[in-house]
């Protein structure tokens, strides 16, 4: 038995709404910070700032593909999508996690290349740059992973990630900066070694970024933990004497749940029936994200209680 609720699926177009404005603030974000490091690493001479503007420019891309994920998600259900667009989500956080892995490539060949080239030490002035820089996407990931928690969006955790990457690359080009400036000759190319060494934080974020959302795609099981506060808001139903089997799916911003009710095996199916809707009601108006529930009616057994 299947039931849609309207309030519940109204509720998924908001938060996915919500969550495409916060993608688009970072979109702006990004645009900005691109300009500013191509600038910094024009005038300052510096190859890995200019690698890292070109990364902005890359995750400006990545997020518009996470905004329009998100467009898509909020769309309600129709004859040829019935549960919905959720799956619209996860699979824009593939993409994002197949940039940045393009991204890390892409620094690290460059970084080698530029180890490779003699060239001048970088502008000490390129240092408070950097640390405005790193701050402003520390912040903002922060941010954007505060607000994937909230609303359970592997897009959103995703894009939280990227930014983060984005934060460490510049870190990584500031301590390189840094060290090239102090040291002198012989360490030009201290940030170059800083953006290679950041590379390979930034694949296994990335490798990351891909589990996460191919769990979400290949309908992974939920955490223990979540499947548990389902069971118990369906077992405090009236007339519900166990459980049985319990399987829950995410899907983009919400839970899609299969579970199987034991009831007293001498009532009428019209009391089963209404049992059944109980415990969907329950669990669409519980604060779980939960957008469908198909309920099976079982006889308990003695053993069952």
């Amino acid at each position: 038995m299947k039931r849609f609720g309207a309030t519940v699926h109204a509720d998924v177009q908001r938060r996915a709404k919500s969550s495409a404005a916060l993608v688009l603030r970072g979109i702006v974000l990004n645009l900005v910070l691109a300009i500013v490091k191509f600038a910094g690493g024009i005038w300052g001479g510096t190859y890995a700032l200019i690698a890292d503007g070109t990364e902005s420019l890359l995750d400006v891309f990545s997020s518009a593909l996470v905004w329009a994920g998100f467009r898509v998600a909020a769309r309600p259900p129709d004859k040829d999508h019935p549960y919905g667009h959720g799956k619209a989500e996860p699979l824009a956080a593939m993409a994002v996690g197949l940039v940045v892995l393009a991204a890390a490539v892409w620094v690290g060949v460059h970084a080698v290349r530029e180890i490779r080239t003699p060239h001048e030490t970088p502008h000490w002035g390129t240092l408070p740059l950097l640390a405005g820089i790193v701050a402003v996407k520390w912040w903002f990931s922060r941010r954007m992973a505060r607000a994937g928690d909230e609303e359970g969006s592997t897009g959103l955790g995703a894009e939280a990630w990227h930014h983060y990457s984005d934060a460490l690359t510049s870190a990584a080009a500031f301590v390189g900066i840094a060290i090239a400036v102090t040291c002198g000759e012989g360490y030009e190319a201290a940030d170059d070694w800083a953006a290679l060494v950041a590379c390979g934080v930034i694949v296994f974020n990335g490798v990351g970024i891909l589990n996460r959302a191919l769990k979400d795609v290949m309908d992974s099981a939920v955490p223990q933990a979540f499947e548990d506060e389902v069971r118990a808001v369906a077992v405090a139903v009236a007339g519900v004497r166990a459980l049985d089997q319990c399987r829950v799916r995410k899907s983009g911003l919400s839970h899609l749940v299969d579970i199987h009710v034991m009831v007293d095996p001498s009532l009428t199916v019209y009391d089963g029936h209404e049992i059944a809707h109980a415990v969907q009601e329950a669990l669409t108006h519980s604060t779980l994200h939960i957008a469908d529930v198909s309920v099976h009616i079982e006889p308990a057994r003695d053993e069952a209680g």
